[in-house]
């Protein structure tokens, strides 16, 4: 039995509610043997998408002065603070005033005290430092902030540690910082995926990660015995990526050596171990730059790039570090300080690491450039094994609640969408359907694309016949599946986040209701998923596009190809699955023509449930499209599909809560 339920809002959207009812099972293993089956190259994904990037990643200008190259650097750095980092709230972050609370000291080791620190990145979030001192000091001496990468110890990863130790030892002041997600901050709410839920509502995700660094900064030039003339940054992996983007885009930075810790985005789109998490990709970062800009920003100041021959992570020196040279060497040239960009490759143990002979490398940049070569520095080890300490000693006491990723969204959240009442007027509504339509597609840089269709293959399936298409859509290569029953009334395109391969049993009840359907798989889905899908999605994102856009602009072009294909009879949108629900409602609002309705199984209420439930881009990579929440809920996207109807297939009671105005 199958109850229909429908309310209607002033302007004409009618949301219907399917409770129940009885599927039909025409020998589904037939069905879903020809579904297993391949459209075409399994490869072809990655191919789409890695020409897509490839050639949209911006490259190093031509220039001919070093003035004309420190005049683009200010533009490029001012653009990517502006545009990228300061976004949305972040500007208020960046210029709220931050707490940093000096806490007990213990002993170091021969020479050397360790004094423990938190400060505030922003507003609310704490983070934990400790800072390495020499107990005698005099007059002005070189400080270090010394970030780390994605190692689960934080602050108490052993090289870390013996790195900040022979700093100390050497009469510098080495600040050793926590990272967001690692070590004390190893929480969900800080995991690096948890990010892009800023993102999201408006403001920047990168922020808190810039900021923790700049905080940093701040406390090291701050003290006593600070030389503003000699403040380096290091780290490695994750930190390697710190480092360069810290000191590229402030200049009060004056030596920098990464470690294994990026590359460009165009060796990334060929070397998929190199595809970073959230913060190494971040939202249209890669309109403005790339990081061959960013070393070359660093011209003149000192720059040390270390690389592992062999590494078992990611950014192998044999593939990552010449593109990088070969961007800022001419840079470099321009200034006439050539020799102020070094390059070391690590081969013993060749692996991810800042051991010993890369921290040697590190010891040899510091005595040349900021103790004139002196013959008395010691750029050997010294050793120091035994000075360790172990977590429970580096622990820093944090505030009990602590603002993170998570929390700071749900915050921001609570006055989103900006303008969410919908008119009552019908004739508002019109005005308001057209207006927010308009913004709708800049926002998620709506695609419009026209599909050519190329049919592979054709069987019987029972009382069904199926055919495989291979549907050209603009720069995409997409898989589709037709199964068309002897009668036809009817037209469906059905989607589904974990691929049409999952979906037999909703195309069945579709063909048994006299529908045709053409199953698709859109980009980043199913068959049309490449390796590393998600780190594609947010390198889209870092092109300036939106993975959203793009798959909306796919779904309404294959509504118009499958429309056109039924004497221009409108077709029906089946979706399954939150990702694909709101990409469904997106291409109807958008596609107002060939579109009639839209069905949804398992949708969101709201966008604000991705926040209430802590979930990551790396779970719904295409909801997480920037300021899509300051602009739109549910709500507002199933308004725009008006007058057409929109049907719920067992809707959460959270759906039937946040859509009772348009039933």
């Amino acid at each position: 039995m199958i109850h229909l339920i429908p309310r209607k809002w002033a302007a004409g959207t009618a949301i219907w509610i399917l409770w129940g009812g009885t599927l039909s099972a025409a020998e589904p293993s037939q069905l879903e043997t020809f579904l297993a089956r391949p459209i075409f190259d399994a490869d072809q994904a990655l191919i789409d998408v890695q020409l897509y990037c490839v050639g949209r990643i911006p490259r190093m200008p031509a220039v001919c002065s070093a003035d004309e190259w420190a005049q683009k650097a200010g533009q490029l750095r001012e653009s990517v603070l502006r545009d990228v980092v300061y976004r949305g709230k972040a500007i208020h972050w960046r210029d709220a005033p931050a707490q940093v609370q000096w806490l007990d000291s213990i002993e170091g080791g021969p020479g050397y005290r360790i004094r423990k620190l938190r400060y505030e990145i922003l507003p609310g979030m704490w983070t934990a430092a400790l800072l390495y001192e020499p107990e005698k000091l005099e007059g002005k001496v070189p400080v270090i902030l010394n970030v780390n990468g994605h190692s689960p110890e934080g602050k108490e990863y052993h090289p870390k540690q013996l790195r900040c130790i022979n700093q100390a030892k050497r009469g510098m002041l080495a600040l050793n910082v926590e990272w967001l997600g690692m070590g004390q901050l190893r929480t969900e709410g800080f995991q690096h995926y948890r990010m892009n839920q800023l993102d999201l509502c408006g403001t920047s995700g990168l922020a808190p990660f810039y900021l923790a660094m700049k905080r940093g900064l701040d406390i090291l030039l701050e003290l006593e015995h600070a030389d503003p003339e000699r403040l380096a940054v290091t780290g490695l992996s994750g930190g390697g990526w710190q480092t360069i983007t810290i000191s590229s885009l402030d200049p009060r930075v004056k030596l920098s050596v990464p470690v294994a810790g990026y590359s460009s985005f165009v060796t990334r789109t060929e070397h998929l171990k190199d595809l970073g998490d959230s913060e190494q990709t971040p939202c249209d970062l890669a309109t403005i730059v790339d990081y061959t800009h960013l070393t070359a920003m660093m011209a003149p100041r000192p720059t040390l790039l270390i690389y592992n021959q062999d590494d078992n992570c990611c950014f192998e020196a044999k593939y990552a570090l010449q593109p990088l040279v070969d961007a800022a060497a001419p840079i470099f040239d321009l200034f006439g300080r050539t020799d102020y960009l070094r390059s070391h490759i690590n081969y013993d143990p060749g692996t991810h690491n800042y051991e010993q002979d890369n921290r040697e490398a590190l010891y040899r940049m510091l005595r040349d450039h900021f103790y004139e070569g002196s013959s008395e520095f010691n750029a050997g080890e010294i050793p120091s094994e035994d000075e360790i300490k172990t977590a429970d000693e580096l622990f820093v006491e944090l505030p009990g609640k602590n603002e993170d990723f998570n929390t700071l969204a749900l915050a921001l959240a609570k006055t989103l969408p900006v303008g969410a009442e919908l008119p009552a007027d019908p004739q508002a509504a019109t005005r308001w359907r057209e207006s927010r339509r308009h913004q709708l597609a800049e926002l998620i840089r709506f695609k419009s694309y026209e599909i050519e269709a190329a049919e592979i293959d054709k069987q019987p399936c029972g009382d069904l016949t199926v055919r495989g298409w291979k549907l050209t859509c603009g720069p995409w290569n997409l898989p589709c599946v037709g199964i068309d029953p002897e009668e036809a009334r009817a037209t469906a395109v059905l989607i589904g986040d974990e691929g049409y391969e999952k979906l037999a049993a909703d195309a069945e009840r579709l063909a048994n209701d006299d529908h045709c359907v053409l199953m698709l798989d859109l980009t980043g889905v199913g068959k049309s998923a490449p390796s590393k899908s998600m780190l594609f999605s947010l390198l889209t994102a870092a092109i300036g596009d939106r993975p959203l856009g793009i798959e909306a602009g796919q779904l309404a072009a294959a509504a118009r190809w499958a429309a056109g294909a039924n004497e221009g009879k409108p077709v029906r949108l089946v979706a399954v699955g939150p990702r694909m629900g709101v990409t469904a409602l997106v291409a109807a609002a958008q596609e107002t023509e060939a579109i009639e309705c839209v069905e949804l199984a398992g949708a969101l209420g709201s966008l604000k449930e991705i926040l209430e439930n802590n979930r990551g881009v790396d779970q719904l990579p295409e909801l997480f499209c920037f300021g899509l929440l300051e602009a739109f809920d549910i709500k507002q996207i199933a308004a725009l599909v008006a007058p057409r109807k929109i049907v719920l297939r067992e809707p959460s009671d959270r759906a039937k809560q946040e859509l009772a105005d348009l039933l």
